[in-house]
């Protein structure tokens, strides 16, 4: 069906209008997609405020010359092409189409062929790559996961620190740190033996002196008999005299 003159200029307006708003660009050429089926994914698209619309490849390549003055090389893109334009995440478009792109894969309905991100051109390859990037909102979710992880250990510490108050009588948190370090002293203490004091030691030393010595082999004393001592001093008296 041919194509007014007054057609193109609307079709033309709306382009370049919806270029002007849009972060990112794919293009995607589409076989034996029904009606219901492009109604069913441009309602999906357009919740997230994306716009999907089939234009002629000199349609488009005007309105990117007038608004982005990018000559595009659409001669080598097959068959009619669709244009995928999101407006607020530049990765919205992308991932939707990708997952119909997953999804009809076997019938080769929709494949990607190029797309426009940030002032370049991108190949098939590349834009399906990029397509198959987590979306915007599966990546704020993970990255709310991971902020998430430190403040539920903090949460967990003052809740312990408030029981732990409770329980010692202390109102404040630096009071329950400090009394930390005395709890593992007292258990040092129980384990480990005190040194000696000089008291102790001395206490011992005349512990020690009081043990009476082992007595000393008292010396064999022989007998004199009365005879041998008379005899003795008689003799020494006849030697005074």
């Amino acid at each position: 069906m041919a194509v007014s003159r007054t057609q193109k200029e609307s079709i033309l307006s709306a382009l370049e209008a919806h270029l002007q708003e849009g972060k990112s660009v794919a293009f995607t050429t589409s076989q034996r997609i029904t009606v219901e089926e492009v109604t069913k994914m441009k309602r999906e698209l357009r919740s997230e405020g994306v716009v999907f619309m089939l234009a002629k490849k000199t349609l488009i390549r005007l309105a990117f010359k007038n608004v982005h003055s990018v000559d595009l090389d659409l001669d080598t893109l097959p068959g009619q092409v669709a244009l995928t334009i999101s407006k607020n995440d530049p990765m919205a478009g992308l991932s939707i189409v990708n997952r119909y792109v997953k999804e009809w894969k076997k019938d080769e309905k929709i494949a990607f062929v190029a797309s426009y991100m940030e002032g370049r051109m991108l190949g098939a390859e590349e834009t399906t790559k990029l397509a198959s990037l987590p979306s915007r909102e599966v990546l704020l979710a993970k990255l709310l996961g991971s902020m998430k992880a430190p403040i539920a250990g903090l949460a967990r510490f003052f809740e312990w620190a408030r029981t732990e108050l409770e329980a010692k009588g202390l109102s404040k948190v630096a009071d329950l740190i400090q009394t930390a370090p005395a709890v593992k002293e007292e258990k040092a203490q129980e384990v480990t033996p005190a040194p000696e004091t000089e008291e102790e030691k001395t206490e011992v030393t005349s512990e020690t002196s009081d043990v009476p010595a082992p007595e000393a082999p008292t010396p064999e004393v022989t007998e004199v008999s009365e005879t041998e001592t008379d005899a003795t001093s008689g003799s020494e008296s006849s030697e005074t005299k």
